[in-house]
């Protein structure tokens, strides 16, 4: 019999709250238990093994991500869109290291399709029309911005820019400064 009070939902929680504290990489249905103080069998009425419990830590961390960035794009356009989806990703990596992480974990097909990183390339899509990118230009820009967003809040992360100045939130405006002129004056493709 399932411990009373433990369900899919709650330990998918408690599991993102371990990956915040001890890395997406360390959450194991052995850990978890741990957490709860009961036996790991105990756990599997719930969850049918470790990465059955990861790939729903990182559905959970894109439905967060994909709620806070749709709040915070709310009535915006251009540069604004821009950086208020740059914003939440780099606030919720500093918030939440580990669900971040999670939330770049690969997914089947069918999960993945299924899931809030349909929402993000809505979004993503939705800033580029403000840039009047038609395909495959729009698609080159997604894949531009996806790289260079999860590239430095990655570096940030790791520790790679607290040993010089300037203040990496200087360098990171003027990232979004320069990524957005870079879109408003899109090169032509070959």
């Amino acid at each position: 019999m399932a411990r009373a009070g433990l369900t899919a939902e709650r330990l998918t929680r408690a599991g993102a709250e371990l990956a915040d504290e001890v890395g997406f990489e360390q959450v194991t249905v052995s850990a978890l238990a741990r957490r709860f103080d009961v036996k790991v069998a105990s756990l599997y009425s719930h969850l049918k093994s470790s990465q059955d419990l990861k790939t729903r830590i990182t559905l959970l961390a894109l439905e967060e991500l994909a709620d806070r960035a749709a709040d915070a794009m709310a009535g915006r356009a251009g540069k604004d869109a821009l950086t208020a989806f740059a914003n939440v990703l780099r606030d919720y990596a500093r918030e939440h290291p580990g669900r971040y992480a999670a939330a770049q974990l690969r997914l089947d097909a069918e999960t993945a399709a299924a899931s809030a990183g349909v929402r993000h390339a809505r979004m993503m899509r939705a800033i580029l029309r403000g840039y009047d990118l038609e395909e495959p230009d729009q698609t080159h820009a997604v894949r531009l911005l996806g790289s260079v967003f999860h590239g430095y809040v990655s570096l940030e992360a790791g520790g790679g820019f607290s040993h010089s100045a300037p203040d990496s939130q200087e360098s990171w405006s003027r990232i979004l400064d320069s990524l957005d002129a870079l879109l408003r004056n899109w090169p032509a493709g070959p």
